[in-house]
């Protein structure tokens, strides 16, 4: 039987979770000779069309990097720009989430962030939380080793006041502690930009995910273009570990 290609594979091969390492949208402002906030600005309306994507391309869950625990490292203009860009796409985005039924989760290390930012992403899980349609879920000061670090201390203090027995911890015990136990775990994980790294993204998730590298500079990643990699992950085989039979 002839392969399908990568235009036409199976549709109800869709991932059910996909993860989005956002990368490029600095180098596309660079490249225009603009700021690289101005770039931020693009990435973020691209956000906007690839959520709106997701309930006509079968995608369940979607998972965005929007700020690492790294990014701290960048200059103050742009650390500070970007967390006034979150405000505003909270602000300006909130309705259209709700009325769109997009239930919207952050994960990520919520104690170095501004108290008015957090105040309004709580809000923000609070009105969607009965929302159940596309589950979009924004890594915001994230880091794959913070959380599993902040995982194994939970961990560790139920152990300390009894409530877990650590002859009973598992590999399965841990994932109740990450910042996504309410979430599966993602089946596919696309990098923009052209960088063949995972940067700290999902480390424990995402042990069996598929991995797509490509080319495209984050505001440029169109729906269209993400329909073509969901059509690719669809004539891959996961096997788990396992033989084919």
């Amino acid at each position: 039987m002839a392969r399908s290609s990568p235009e036409t594979a199976d549709k109800d091969k869709t991932p059910r979770h996909v993860a989005i390492i956002m990368d490029g949208n600095g180098r596309w402002a660079q490249m225009r000779g603009r700021p690289r906030l101005v770039g931020h600005h693009a990435g973020a309306k691209r956000v906007k069309e690839i959520v709106r994507s997701c309930p006509d391309l079968g995608v369940e869950y979607l998972t965005i990097f929007a700020f690492s625990t790294e990014n701290w490292k960048r200059t103050q203009t742009e650390v500070a720009g970007l967390m006034k860009l979150f405000k505003r796409y909270i602000r300006r985005e909130t309705q259209s989430l709700i009325d769109e039924n997009v239930r919207v989760r952050f994960i990520g290390d919520r104690v170095r962030l501004e108290p008015s930012l957090v105040d309004m992403m709580d809000n923000l899980e609070l009105l969607t939380a009965g929302n159940a349609g596309t589950h979009l879920t924004i890594a915001l000061n994230y880091g794959g080793r913070d959380e599993v670090a902040r995982a194994t201390r939970r961990l560790a203090h139920d152990v300390a006041a009894g409530k877990l027995d650590p002859r009973h911890v598992s590999d399965e015990t841990l994932p109740k502690y990450l910042d996504t136990c309410l979430l599966p775990d993602p089946d596919l994980v696309i990098r923009t930009s052209g960088e063949a790294r995972i940067s700290n993204f999902l480390l424990w998730q995402s042990a069996y995910a598929e991995y797509e590298f490509i080319d495209t500079l984050w505001p440029d990643f169109t729906p269209a273009e993400f329909d073509k990699v969901l059509r690719r992950f669809g004539n891959r085989e996961r096997r788990f570990g396992a033989v084919p039979a």
